[in-house]
């Protein structure tokens, strides 16, 4: 992929957006991880914690990578991100098993371990986005440290004002899945010989997902409220 070309600047924009979009669970953990550390040391936690744990992630990534181009395995990775794209609308998941480190390493370590355990969505969603670009992987990784370490917390805050940032980054996801599966090499040539199909694939599956999050939370609100109705009675 050339560096220069529009389908590279694309691919690292999503790349760099699912970075964003995915790291509200980094800031939890590495907040929960830093928070007994005195004041001048949770910087410093922050930082070698995310680098550590994106270096673990850049390996990752680029295994994937060489991976996706067994047969098969870029349809496999596809459909599990579209269940991924599907569980950022409604996993409402608690991080309160997170143990806070009571010395500097114990927080790096801690941090290094709990985004490994849980940065499975972003490696496939990152590796899939790149298309067999290892440069472009790498790239999308370097941009997305500053992005994890300052940008986070003030973008759960955003979440948190703008819920709808959230549709919009499954939507992103469940996009680059469905690329995922057009281009897995078994199914390329049928999707290749339909534009028209493969366009009206991608699209369906981006409504299915957004539609199918939307459905379970307002079925979740109303239960929730039915509940509440009955406890005030």
């Amino acid at each position: 992929m050339d560096i220069l070309s529009l389908d590279f600047l694309s691919a690292l924009i999503t790349i760099v957006f699912i970075d964003l979009i995915l790291a509200g669970d980094n800031a939890i953990v590495i907040g929960l991880a830093a928070r007994k550390l005195p004041k001048d040391q949770q910087k410093k936690a922050v930082i070698w914690g995310t680098v550590g744990a994106v270096g673990i992630r850049a390996i990752a990534t680029v295994l994937v990578v060489y991976l996706l181009n067994i047969p098969w395995l870029m349809l496999a990775g596809g459909i599990l991100l579209l269940w991924i794209a599907y569980k950022l609308l409604v996993d409402n998941e608690e991080h309160g098993n997170i143990t806070a480190g009571n010395t500097l390493w114990q927080s790096v370590r801690t941090i290094i371990i709990a985004d490994a355990a849980m940065g499975l969505d972003n490696v496939i969603a990152v590796a899939g986005a790149a298309h067999g670009s290892v440069p472009l992987v790498l790239l999308g990784l370097i941009i997305s440290i500053p992005i994890v370490v300052w940008g986070s917390t003030l973008f759960i805050k955003l979440i948190n004002k703008l819920p709808w940032i959230v549709y919009v980054g499954s939507g992103v996801l469940a996009y680059t899945a469905a690329k995922m599966i057009t281009h897995e090499m078994k199914l390329e040539e049928f999707f290749n010989s339909n534009p028209a199909f493969e366009w009206s694939f991608m699209i369906l599956i981006v409504i299915v997902i957004i539609v199918a999050g939307l459905w379970k939370n307002s079925s979740r609100s109303r239960a929730a409220g039915m509940e509440k109705s009955r406890e005030t009675h």
